[in-house]
Parts: C-alpha cells; structure tokens; sequence
C-alpha cells in the first residue's frame, strides 16, 4: 500500500478557533470586554467560551440573551474592536504547521469549519501564513451556523467526498454535533474551549490532549 494514499478519510475538516489557533483566551476576553462596553452582566469563563464556534450573532445573543435584537449587531461592533485591537498577538497551537504538512504530504483534503466570517478566517490564514494549504473552508457568515449540518455538507460536496471517508475534528460540542449531524467521524481535542468531559456524550474517535497526540492518531489511523 502506498503510504502517501488516505486511509481511513479523504477529508479531514477543522474547526479553526481553539483548534488550529491559539484564540480562546483573546475571545473570551473580548465577549466580556464587549458586554462590559454595553452595561451588561459580563458572562464568566465558562458561559463566554462555550458559545465559541457558533456564528458571532447566535454566540452574542446566547451570552446577553436580555439585549434587545436590535442591539446584538452594536455589541458585534464592540466584540470586533476588541478582537482586531489584539488579534496580532495570536498563534497557532505549537506543532500545528507539522501536522497539516504530514496531512498534505499523505494527499489528504483539508477544510476549514469555523464560526468566524470570512474577513475574520481571511485575515487569520493570512497573519499565519497559511492561505492556499486548506482546499476549501466555511464560515458562518456563508452558511448555517453550527451544530447544522450544512456547513460540513457543502465542504464535501466541494470536494466529492462522502460522510464515511471525512473526519471532522474540533475544540467544541458545536464542533461534535456538527459531525454527527452530517454523517462522519469526529475527534475532541481538550486543550480550546470547552470542557472534554462533555465529549463524552458524542463518539469521538479520539480525545486529543495535544497536538502531538492529535499528529500521532492522524499519522497512524488517518
């Protein structure tokens, strides 16, 4: 068997936001900063970080759900001034360059899933270097936001690749109910916003703890 041939999936789907990039902390701190701005309650670590990964208008009404609807875009103006103001200081997680070049050099497909818009990931690819190594990516300003399915829907059919041989993995619950909503094998990695013991409730091919461990299973199953 050639070694450079998929094995299990011909894509492999990331989240981007506490998955490939170092960005929970920043946008906990700009959601609370955000609510502070408007005289809100500010939501704690728990509540802000769990709505990462849903669009931004779906994530602002979750943590100020007493904020008039047609206050939620004023409070997107504040979170976004927060965010660009710092968004220099991001990284991805360590060894995460290694793991997409192994996946490329393997000939697998590679997507982006993400709840940011498409400025947001644009600028983002661009900061890291990283525009033109994804063959296809969503956002949630395109499609529907997570956990539906057709964000992941419309990446395979992009790419012809059926549920069976796709992998979608991320930091989230979002991210996991997304991949059982359409069909394919996911993987949790512990390390971004939410707590993995909620993983539990989905079935995770693996709950990474890094990325040397996710770079391992990949190399080994992928």
């Amino acid at each position: 068997m050639n070694d450079l041939r998929p094995r299990q999936f011909d894509l492999i789907v990331f989240d981007w936001d506490g998955t490939l990039y170092d960005s929970t902390a920043l946008i906990v701190g700009c959601i609370q900063s955000a609510c502070a701005d408007l005289g809100l309650p500010v939501p704690g670590r728990e509540q802000a970080a769990y709505v990462i990964g849903l669009g931004l208008h779906d994530a602002l009404q979750h943590v100020a759900p007493d904020l008039a609807p047609e206050r939620v875009p004023e409070l997107g103006q504040r979170y976004r001034h927060h965010y660009f103001e710092s968004q220099h200081a991001l990284s991805l997680f360590e060894g995460t360059l290694d793991l997409l070049a192994m996946l490329k050099q393997r000939q697998h497909w590679l997507a982006v899933a993400t709840g940011k818009s498409r400025q947001g990931l644009n600028e983002a690819l661009h900061h890291v270097q990283l525009r033109g190594v994804f063959d296809a990516t969503r956002t949630a300003d395109e499609t529907r936001s997570k956990p539906h399915p057709q964000m992941l829907e419309e990446l395979m059919r992009e790419l012809g690749v059926e549920p069976e041989r796709t992998l979608m993995i991320g930091d989230t619950t979002h991210d996991l109910q997304l991949a059982a909503n359409a069909g394919t094998a996911s993987i949790g990695v512990s390390y971004g916003a939410h707590d993995p013991q909620a993983f539990a409730a989905f079935p995770t091919r693996l709950v990474a703890h890094s990325v040397a461990e996710l770079h391992d299973w990949l190399q080994k199953h992928a």
